[in-house]
């Protein structure tokens, strides 16, 4: 039919035509900064990942199986900025104990048999750790500004050496705190790496029960924490 071609031709060029839309360019700043805020969380994760699993490991994945003998201080407790000194006098900033597992004692410089058994215990709980004990350091907390006897600082001195800082006890008192009834000096405080107060152990403490609790801390915490500051 006349016309029946170009109309042919009308239908297939209205077919085949296509509207071009505008495409947004990508912002490829944006996807920069997203990329690069999600590698960095990446990296904070696999570097806080064993510390994390080692205190699950410990606190929580086998709560039914665990009887620890110290008491767990949950949540543990910063190292605050307490003002530490030297037996000569010098400030110390807190930070430097960082870096190690600490076992604290507590008491004035006038140490009494029962402070001298803390110590003696403190130092025998090292020696039991065996090969791990390099992992843990002994300080006493000096509570009243004087100095210990000289027979108590020569032995203290001999190795491994008993760290003894001079300190507030109000300041003190605000991190380490004693169980009902008793005093700040009555115990032994354990200190991780972090410089978290995370354990006391009882007054008076069976020094067997209290080497049981360090073994189950080192052995959990192995992955992540080395000798040495």
């Amino acid at each position: 039919m006349p016309g029946s071609n170009s109309s042919v031709r009308d239908a297939g060029a209205e077919a085949l035509s296509f509207t071009v839309h505008d495409v947004a360019a990508p912002d490829v700043a944006a996807q920069r900064t997203r990329s690069g805020r999600l590698k960095m969380l990446l990296v904070l994760a696999v570097c806080a990942a064993p510390v994390i699993a080692s205190y699950l490991t410990y606190f929580v994945v086998r709560p039914g199986a665990r009887t620890n003998y110290g008491t767990l201080i949950d949540p543990p407790r910063p190292l605050p900025a307490l003002p530490l000194r030297t037996l000569d006098g010098r400030p110390l900033a807190a930070a430097t104990l960082k870096g190690q597992w600490l076992l604290v004692a507590v008491g004035p410089a006038a140490c009494d048999a029962a402070c001298e058994g803390r110590l003696f215990m403190q130092r025998q709980l090292r020696e039991m750790l065996g090969r791990e004990r390099d992992r843990v350091d002994k300080v006493w907390l000096i509570t009243d500004g004087g100095l210990p006897a000289p027979m108590l600082r020569s032995a203290a001195a001999a190795s491994p050496a008993l760290t003894m800082l001079q300190v507030d006890r109000a300041a003190l008192a605000a991190w380490l705190a004693p169980a009902a009834g008793h005093a700040l000096e009555d115990h032994l405080y354990l200190v991780d790496p972090m410089g978290d107060w995370m354990m006391r152990m009882p007054a008076g403490a069976d020094p067997v029960r209290v080497q049981r609790d360090l073994d189950r801390l080192l052995r959990a915490s192995a992955g992540w924490d080395r000798p040495g500051r």
